[in-house]
């Protein structure tokens, strides 16, 4: 059977025109004592890891990807045919899910700009879903993936493996537990800058490698000539049509451990104090200020967060008496500045504690290992949450995305109204909320 592109799209939207919206629990696929049927859309790179993670106990009954020859990427379609030689191969994905009925569950590994549109079509299908990080390219489909979520009941995953490690969790337990009082403002860093060329794309195209779908990889972006290193393997982060910068792929893990702990939700207002992105390229280098309203863990009714990423550095050990002059900061983390002391979480690493001797006769949190695909399992068998399943994902996606917004008005500080999902002071700033698909490409809702 072959399919256009608007076939599928047009019989997953009607394969739920006759829902109502509802929050029903999850519903399990199998009991726990069966395996579940997993397929993965993209198996190259970041998703080589997803296959082999979700897979891990059950069944691989399939898998795609744009990419049907060698590459340089780690993995792909080449490896995973040899590793499962009895699972489905497709390149397209809407092909995969035309053909899904065995399937329990799907990972979706793609680059950003792709993270929408196949999981929402899974997820209409009855489909138990993980997504790679950032949930999504835009703050809408954020939205859209997790109210769409609750209505259907299926369990989800979004792929941010550190919130299941043993060193964050004691972060969160140990900051909870009022080790350092409650929090007065938090920072948080990376040393990564992704952008891609000032001058934007090449006036040249070059020939598509082959076995790549060049039409299926730009998918809901806009269509332009394939460029051989421009946008691939992993430049594509520094583009806006197909990436979230910095903030996208580390931001995310880094807010993280803030989110968690102080349970804060989307900011009130934020504010980029660098420089506006190229017009079709993230800048290497952000500054960017968030107002967050207090929780019972902070000691005010706002909390103050600074991201700071690639040339802006890390931020000065000034910010708290508590940290000796000559520390240095980890490459990527989060600062917490408390009552009573300091926490540096090192990104992919556990608490450092300041000032010494804080946690003489400290009753340490026990902390049991935790794996983060098989948090997802359980929910799929069990009925139950995922550890960051939609729901917490989604709102951390849309605080990250937010300051992707900001970058484009400088110095500009931008009020944000989370649950109308708009700014109230900036009707511009509204336009990058959504954005619009490639004709064929749209899915209702998105």
């Amino acid at each position: 059977m072959t399919i256009s592109r608007r076939s599928l799209i047009k019989s997953i939207t009607a394969t739920s025109a006759g829902l109502t919206f509802g929050f029903p629990g999850i519903l399990s696929a199998k009991s726990p004592s069966e395996k579940l049927n997993i397929a993965s859309i993209a198996v190259g790179g970041r998703g080589w890891s997803d296959v082999n993670g979700a897979s891990q106990g059950h069944n691989l009954v399939a898998f795609c990807d744009v990419m049907t020859e060698a590459s340089t990427r780690k993995g792909g379609y080449i490896e995973a045919a040899k590793q499962w030689p009895k699972a489905r191969r497709y390149q397209d994905w809407r092909k995969l899910l035309d053909e899904s009925k065995d399937i329990d569950a799907i990972t979706i590994s793609t680059p950003d700009h792709m993270h929408a549109a196949p999981t929402l079509a899974a997820m209409r299908l009855g489909k138990h879903v993980f997504t790679q990080k950032p949930l999504t390219h835009t703050i809408h489909e954020s939205r859209t993936l997790m109210l769409e979520a609750r209505r259907l009941g299926v369990a989800t995953q979004m792929g941010i493996q550190n919130q299941s490690t043993v060193g964050h969790r004691m972060t969160v337990a140990l900051i909870r537990g009022g080790l350092i009082g409650k929090i007065k403002e938090a920072y948080g860093w990376s040393n990564k800058g992704w952008a891609g060329p000032k001058e934007g794309r090449p006036s040249k195209s070059d020939e598509i490698p082959k076995g790549l779908d060049w039409d299926l990889w730009q998918g809901v972006a806009p269509e332009r000539p394939y460029a051989d290193k421009i946008y691939q393997p992993m430049n594509w982060r520094g583009w806006l049509d197909f990436g979230s910068g910095t903030l996208g792929d580390m931001g995310i893990h880094i807010f993280e451990p803030m989110v968690s702990t102080l349970g804060v939700a989307p900011p009130m207002s934020v504010r980029s104090l660098g420089a506006a992105p190229n017009p079709e390229t993230w800048q290497p280098g952000n500054t960017i200020e968030y107002e967050f309203a207090g929780t019972e863990y902070t000691t005010g009714d706002v909390l103050p967060y600074v991201w700071r990423d690639g040339k802006a550095g890390k931020p000065p050990l000034s910010t708290s008496s508590y940290l000796p002059a000559d520390l240095k900061l980890p490459k990527q983390g989060t600062l917490f500045v408390g009552e009573k002391g300091a926490v540096v979480h090192s990104h992919g690493g556990g608490p450092i504690i300041f000032p010494n001797g804080l946690l003489d006769g400290h009753d340490m949190p026990q902390i049991e290992r935790r794996g983060h695909f098989e948090s997802w399992h359980e929910a799929i068998q069990s009925g139950q949450p995922a550890c960051a399943s939609f729901d917490f994902s989604a709102p951390l996606t849309e605080t990250v995305l937010l300051g992707n917004i900001a970058v484009r008005f400088p110095n500009e500080k931008l009020e944000w109204d989370s649950q109308a999902l708009k700014f109230t002071n900036n009707q511009q700033a509204n336009s990058f909320v959504r954005s619009e698909y490639r004709k064929g490409w749209d899915i209702e809702g998105l």
